[in-house]
């Protein structure tokens, strides 16, 4: 697993994750950043090209080296002060209420410990500030739930350990923040696997 998930697992994701369907969503949510920024699962850097003028400082923390080294590619490319780390969403190295911003696209769904993550994301981020989110998780439709319920296991040994049943509202609301604006419906694929709550939430 170590060979597959060094070297396959990050191009994957990248080739996963550059589909046309998620232009839309990137454009919406990302632009809204604003200030210092802290982008979760920064990847391979598909987001940076979405952020708006608002957005005056990036953080972008991933554990992937393979995909950091493609996140720095694109970064490269952009004039915008650009910071990436190699780490742990469930140990942030940032200070306290130190981040105007925090931007999760399709990533609470992988993080081991996401209530921790959760947690951690509320510490770094000012009282006046925002977490922007697009995910992918648990169903409205009960049918749909008890698919995802049973591809989990497996979807998460073949995929970098994804998800597909977390509640994301419930997660976010249960770590301490506000939920603000939520929208929810599924993109277009495999139900199971396209469910998408997208928002904004502020610290309670």
């Amino acid at each position: 697993m170590g060979f597959y998930r060094e070297r396959i697992l990050p191009h994957l994701t990248h080739l996963a994750m550059r589909q046309e369907n998620f232009s839309a969503y990137r454009r919406r949510v990302v632009s809204g950043a604003s200030g210092r920024v802290l982008e979760i699962g920064i990847g391979s850097g598909l987001n940076l090209p979405h952020y708006g003028p608002g957005a005056e400082r990036v953080v972008g923390i991933d554990p992937s080296q393979g995909l950091l080294s493609m996140s720095k590619r694109s970064a490269a490319g952009t004039r915008r002060s650009i910071t990436l780390i190699e780490g742990s969403a469930e140990d942030i190295p940032l200070e306290d209420a130190s981040v105007d911003t925090v931007l999760t696209t399709w990533t609470l769904c992988t993080i081991p410990e996401v209530e921790t993550a959760l947690r951690e994301m509320l510490r770094v981020l000012k009282p006046s500030g925002g977490l922007l989110f697009v995910e992918h998780g648990r169903s409205s439709d009960e049918n749909v739930r008890r698919w995802q319920d049973r591809l989990t296991p497996l979807w998460r040994r073949i995929s970098g350990g994804c998800h597909l049943n977390r509640p994301i509202r419930e997660l976010i609301e249960d770590a301490g923040f506000r939920i603000e604006q939520l929208e929810t419906g599924y993109m277009k694929g495999l139900r199971p696997l396209t469910f998408i709550c997208e928002g904004k939430a502020r610290p309670s």
